[in-house]
């Protein structure tokens, strides 16, 4: 029984080191499966629909806010002046996140307006990581 169990726990202790042991582009990989299977209960005002798309060889990752707002100076104005709030606010939820800027994956992230045009981009590396926190 005992040697059945220790059995068991050798298993289990080798599976979660190989799990462990992912490296960059795996994780890379893994996120974006997961931010887009989760973003269909993403909630935020006017955002109708958020994405992920990675490039692996790259070592970026490309997040897409789609909203409903029109593209005019005062949405561009609200947006540039809003994202980094909404951006601090959305990575203090998530480790992932972090953790992959630390291990150099860049974040491009985009607000978009209800036509796909750019209201507001960030592009989130770990000098800009620091500098958003920073304000």
């Amino acid at each position: 029984m005992m040697k059945k169990i220790s059995q068991i726990l050798f298993v289990i202790t080798i599976a979660l080191m190989v799990t462990s042991c992912k490296n960059t582009k795996q994780k890379l990989q893994e996120y974006v499966v997961s931010y887009n299977k989760t973003a269909v209960n993403f909630k935020s005002e006017n955002v109708t629909l958020t994405t992920a798309r990675g490039y692996i060889n790259d070592n970026k990752i490309e997040l897409r806010f789609e909203t409903d707002l029109p593209q005019n100076e005062t949405n561009k104005t609200k947006a540039v002046k809003r994202f980094p709030e909404f951006l601090k606010e959305m990575i203090s939820k998530d480790l992932n996140f972090k953790e992959l800027v630390e291990e150099g994956v860049q974040f491009d992230v985009y607000f978009l307006a209800d036509d796909n045009t750019v209201l507001a981009k960030e592009i989130i590396n770990k000098e800009e990581l620091v500098e958003l926190f920073k304000n």
